[in-house]
This record gives C-alpha cells, structure tokens and sequence, in this order.
C-alpha cells in the first residue's frame, strides 16, 4: 500500500467512505446527486450552482469532491461550479476496467452528458490530470478548456522528453507526526493539526468521507486500504498508465514548484527532518521544471505558472493566486 506523502504528488489513497453522524450537516452550499455512468456505476456529483460556463472540478487520487467544498463556492459568481467523485472512492460506486485510464475520461464525459453540459471546462488536482488528458486529447470538441491544478505529471502528458513516472515514485519526502489522540478528539481539532503541520488545512465535508466517527464525535477508524478504488489508481500510475501526448485544447497548467511540504518542516529543529526535506525539494524540483519544460515545448499555446513553495494542494495553499488565474483563463475563453 502506497503512503499518502510518499508520493503525495500523484495520489493519497483515501479510507472508505463513512456516512457523517446525524449531527452534522454539510455546511457548504452544494446539492448532491448521483449519475449513471456505466453499468452498476454511479458517481457522486457535486453542484454547488452559479450561472455561466459549467465549471467541472476533479480531485486528487484519494480525494472526493468534497475537498473543493471551500474552494468552489468562490467560484461560482461567473461560473456554474460542479465537482465529480471519482469511481471507487467516496460514496461513488465502483467496477473494474480492462482500460482504467480512458475509463476514467469516460466516466467525466458521462458526466458532461447526463447534465447536459454545453462547452465545460474541467479543473483537476493532481491525479485528475490523467481525466483531463484523456477527455481532452480524445474529444477536444466536448470541452473548451483544461485546467491542472499541480497536476500536469507523465500521467497526464508523457511524450518520452521529460522524466517518467518512475522517476517521481522514487522520490521520498519525511513524512509529518501523525495526528494523536487529542487531534483525533473532533474534526475541527484534526482540522488544526492540518493547519499545525501544512499550514492550511482540508474541508471538515472531506475529512468525513476518510474517518468514520464515534457517536460522541470522536473520529474512528480510517479504512483506506479497502477502498475499491485503489487498485485503479496505482495500476494507472504503473502498468496500466496510459502516455497522452497532445493536448489539443486550451490549457492552464499551474505547477507548485519548489514545493512546499508544510509548515512542520519549516518548523522543525531537527536537523535530519530539514536535510531529508531540503534533499527531496531538490528532487523534485529538478524532476518537475524537467517536465514543465518538456510540456512547454510542446504545447506553447498552454499558459503556464508556476507558484514557488505552494504545497501540492496549490487551490488550499495558495487559494487567492490559484482562483486569479482561473477566472483569468476562463475570462479569456468567453
């Protein structure tokens, strides 16, 4: 089992989705439903409303819509905001597929169908670049235009000029204290262990979908090594990863790079955590310019901005410069 962290710019595996206690209510303005998307397969859409372009966001490997359950609303003064679980994760429903990563783009177009949606735009984080390659390299007519949130890795373009996804599953960062039993107390408190370690911290809506809960509000057990949807993701970020090479739709690509690892490595006082840090930064900064340069090359038409020392969550920790740059895109796009 991957750790979430130990590649943490491609997918953090997330635990089986856990129905919230009676007592809390999901305060962000969304509506939920489910759409058919292939045979015993429903996904869990997200729709936050808005009025204009259909704005689609996908998250992370691991991720539910809910994490853009702060970010989204603030997008939907222009916009109609939607947001897609993903198969096998959250409350989605899930099945196997002998072509998981075109399946994954056509799970996001049957999507864009059932709703009826004219001329969208998709917004993904990380992982969900290969969603965005796929929809877009493969029907360039269904959307107008791609956004990478942090996501623009050889899973989402690969044309054998960059590093490969080899190369960035090697690299290996120290990883944070886990949460103790007094941050496991509530979530607003494991929300300020986030804030504590990352410097930001993730919506309560998406906390609930990793951790089960106690009837005291305790949080319970985190069951991520059962998640149907697992098997899908390391098997498309390794035997099964599909190489897009031509994006051949207008594109924001938005790379945190150096990244940021948290404000606990900033903090720390020890000398092996700041070295094994500094050691990984590096890395992974050497790997990441290496692909925004093969990407550049390529695709010249794209817009490309990079944020020093955002963290891979780029639309959490650097929320203000990543909604600039959005509406700026999809302004341009009118």
């Amino acid at each position: 089992m991957l750790r979430r962290g130990q590649i943490v710019l491609f997918i953090s595996l997330a635990p089986l989705y856990s129905q919230p206690s009676a007592a809390w209510r999901d305060p962000s303005p969304h509506t939920v439903q489910f759409v058919s998307v292939d045979k015993n397969v429903r996904l869990e859409v997200l729709d936050w409303g808005g009025s204009g372009r259909p704005v689609v966001l996908l998250a992370g490997g691991g991720d539910t819509a809910h994490v853009f359950d702060d970010f989204a609303p603030k997008l939907r003064t222009n916009w109609h905001i939607y947001g897609v679980t993903r198969r096998g994760f959250g409350a989605s429903e899930f099945a196997p597929s002998d072509h998981p990563a075109d399946r994954l783009g056509d799970d996001v177009l049957a999507v864009i169908d059932s709703l009826k949606l004219q001329r969208a735009v998709l917004v993904g984080h990380s992982f969900a670049g290969e969603e965005l390659s796929s929809v877009g390299s493969r029907h360039a007519d269904r959307v107008v235009g791609l956004v990478y949130l942090d996501a623009m890795y050889p899973y989402a373009f690969d044309n054998g000029k960059g590093p490969s996804m080899r190369e960035f599953l090697a690299a290996n960062g120290p990883q944070p204290p886990p949460p103790g039993e007094s941050e496991l107390a509530s979530f607003s408190a494991l929300q300020k262990y986030y804030v504590r370690v990352l410097g930001f911290t993730y919506p309560e809506g998406e906390l609930r979908q990793h951790w089960s809960s106690t009837p005291e509000g305790r949080l319970g057990k985190r069951r991520d090594a059962d998640f149907p949807g697992n098997a899908t993701l390391f098997a498309v970020l390794t035997t099964a990863m599909k190489k897009y090479t031509d994006i051949p739709v207008a594109s924001l690509v938005i790379f945190g790079n150096p990244h940021g690892q948290g404000t606990w490595v900033d903090n720390s006082a020890d000398p092996k955590v700041r070295d094994a840090a500094k050691a990984y930064s590096a890395a992974v900064e050497a790997l990441t310019e290496r692909q925004a340069k093969a990407f550049e090359k390529s695709v010249p038409t794209a817009r490309m901005v990079k944020l020093s020392g955002a963290h891979h969550y780029v639309f959490l920790s650097n929320e203000a410069d990543v909604l600039r740059e959005i509406n700026a895109f999809l302004n341009r796009l009118q």
